[in-house]
């Protein structure tokens, strides 16, 4: 029996049963070839299924054919569609899961492909990033879009489907678009006040029920708080459920945020569980329908708190099921330990936008569903691996599952390589997580762990004469020698790492992720300007700091640095340095810095030749991955070592 008896209540929705509390939100995958379902597709959500998931929301499903939201997104906009749905509802109920599409239509956030007519929206207003104006659509074509939401519902119900959300939050697509005030500047009965504007989503609601019946379960997806000055905010919100529930919705799902307010609506590292469940209990109080909640929730005792507390009537955990499909099962069954961890780094997601296919930082296998795909291998080896980070672990651990000898040494006291250093910022703990996690696996699966143990010429000649090799032994932080002339230098993994010291006017070369990231770690908590708070001034070369980053912990990151008084100079390149003077050039216009009593090298890492050098030398077979071979982010890591690992 778990201990967390809250998530496996069941929940009656409608008139169907769910059998536990935990739901899995949508999330875009980009794996429907388009629009239709394919085979990736049903082994994604039948797998989430199988792990135990309650009830599950699919990504974004286009109700017509105009307007397309991603390259790669699903859709039921007529009959050809029902068979697929069909499949992919046979497999998902086989396991006692309920799956619900995310019904959709992406108006003015509509992908611009070649084609594509002008983008409408409920004004002439488009989001920040628009390159041009959308039209407001007109009444007429609102009926169309009207009944296309009715027969796309009906289609689900005739594919064998349990119900539809309804997408209405987020500023996100036409009916989000029309709720906000920050989109909807309509002067007819479509807008205007809050009535006006949630029209056309109680008249979509209407012509669900009346295609589908009582038994079909309508969800509907709403902010209660959209976090913004001119947006939705908890008091609108409240109204608004309460005429959701009037007008027959059976569940709502409370999320928050929007997409013009950053990082509001996908929370970031570091940031807290249940980041809406303040408004899911509100709302929950003034409605008897269920509520569910969403944001962040990825650790068991949370969900359950949420649910014993009577926060929320069920769970939205979108980015853990993602990461370990047996999420579910492994709760159910105590074994917490085993679930792989999702650190809320958002990489899922990257580059969705652009045609590139979901995957997982923590999960390589992602598009094998889990690691348990694995064959063993026909020709057994023995195997030495170098290097106990995450490259390295993933490695042991996938070549120990395919049956072959492995014993991993490690020159250090302890497993994790760099992640020791990378979780210490703000907001990176739960990279603590990650070590845990792959340490315990090698100790179950009994890989020959072996610590402050450096790999020499005399072992490679000795002990490990046969052994094919596995080189994962990380990076160096790059220095710039001319610049070691200042007083008091470091790199900024001596920093994190405890090995150096900062003063309090310190300069970072480097505005990368590293430099930002020990910046905001630099200063002071609050910019109270304290004669004792922290100086920091980071200098970046390039237009912008952390160019290659995007999503939710990028924004948040900023954010904070620009709250705590961090001086950001971007287009700045270090020209001279002495052992008092900093001097950069930015525009043209030199300038120097003469008041610093540290510099801080963030300019990135470069591979350590010194061990694929002896390895040449041994004359041994060998491999290189991770940082030993490209430097990269952690995801490239242990993708990179899963890779080799499952052909060897």
């Amino acid at each position: 029996m778990t201990k967390y008896e809250y998530l496996f209540r069941p929940l009656k929705v409608g008139k169907t049963e769910i059998k536990n509390r935990i739901f899995m939100p949508p999330i875009s995958t980009n794996l429907a070839d388009k629009g239709y379902v394919t085979e990736e597709l049903i082994q994604h959500y039948a797998t989430r299924a199988k792990g135990g998931v309650g009830l599950i929301v699919t990504e974004v499903v286009t109700v017509e054919p105009t307007y397309i939201y991603l390259p790669g997104d699903m859709s039921i906009h007529d009959d050809s569609f029902i068979d697929g749905w069909r499949r992919l509802y046979e497999e998902v109920h086989k396991y006692g899961a309920k799956l619900l599409p995310q019904l959709f239509h992406p108006a003015y956030m509509a992908f611009p492909i070649p084609g594509t007519p002008q983008l409408i929206a409920p004004s002439n207003v488009g989001p920040y990033y628009a390159k041009a104006a959308p039209r407001a659509v007109t009444k007429e074509e609102l009926k169309v879009i009207i009944r296309q939401f009715g027969e796309a519902a009906y289609r689900v119900k005739r594919a064998g489907g349990d119900g539809v959300e309804i997408h209405a939050a987020h500023a996100h697509g036409l009916l989000g678009g029309f709720l906000t005030p920050l989109y909807n500047k309509r002067c007819d009965e479509y807008g205007g006040d809050i009535n006006g504007r949630l029209r056309l989503t109680l008249e979509v609601i209407e012509e669900v029920r009346k295609k589908c019946g009582e038994d079909f379960i309508i969800q509907v997806r709403i902010s209660g708080d959209e976090y913004s000055d001119g947006g939705l905010n908890l008091n609108d919100m409240t109204y608004v459920a309460k005429q959701l529930e009037k007008a027959g919705v059976d569940i709502l799902h409370v999320s928050g945020g929007n997409t013009v307010k950053r990082a509001s609506s996908m929370p970031a590292p570091g940031t807290k569980q249940g980041s809406h469940t303040d408004l899911s209990a509100y709302i929950k109080k003034q409605v008897t329908i269920p509520v569910a909640t969403v944001g962040r929730i990825t650790e068991a005792w949370m969900a359950n708190e949420i649910i014993a507390n009577d926060l929320a009537d069920a769970v939205m955990m979108g980015r853990a099921n993602l990461c370990e499909p047996e999420y579910v099962n492994k709760v159910a069954e105590d074994r917490e330990i085993e679930i792989r961890p999702c650190i809320g780094c958002g990489r899922c997601l990257n580059g969705i936008m652009f045609g590139k296919r979901i995957s997982c930082t923590i999960n390589p296998s992602f598009e094998l569903v889990n690691e348990d795909t694995l064959t063993e291998a026909k020709e057994k080896k023995n195997i030495l691996v170098i290097g106990g980070g995450a490259a390295g672990m993933e490695a042991a651990y996938v070549a120990k599952k395919r049956g072959h000898h492995v014993v991993l040494c490690e020159a250090g006291e302890q497993l994790g390589g760099q992640i020791h250093v990378a979780c210490v910022p703000i907001g990176k703990q739960e990279m603590t997580k990650v070590v845990q996690y792959m340490a315990h696996r090698l100790e179950k699966i009994g890989v020959e762990v072996r610590l402050n143990t450096p790999v020499t010429p005399e072992l490679l000649a000795g002990e490990f004469k046969d052994y094919e090799v596995i080189a994962a032994a990380g990076a160096k932080p790059n220095v710039i020698e001319n610049f070691t002339c200042f007083k008091q230098w470091a790199t900024a993994d001596d920093i994190l790492a405890g090995k150096a010291f900062p003063g309090r006017k310190i300069a970072i070369i480097g505005g990368g992720s590293v430099g930002c990231e020990l910046a905001e770690y630099l200063a002071p908590l609050v910019n109270d300007r304290f004669v004792r708070n922290r100086d920091i001034t980071v200098l970046e070369m390039a237009q912008e700091i952390m160019m290659t980053e995007s999503g939710s912990a990028r924004s948040v990151l900023v954010q904070r640095m620009l709250a705590k008084g961090v001086k950001i100079e971007c287009l700045a390149k270090v020209t001279k340095v002495t052992e008092d003077t900093i001097t950069y050039e930015q525009n043209g216009t030199e300038h120097t810095i003469s008041d610093a009593d540290t510099l801080i090298f963030a300019t990135g890492y470069h591979v350590d030749p010194k061990v694929e050098e002896m390895l040449k030398a041994a004359g041994v077979t060998y491999h290189l991955i991770g940082d030993g071979l490209k430097v990269g982010n952690l995801k490239d890591a242990i993708a990179g070592a899963y890779e080799l690992t499952k052909e060897m």
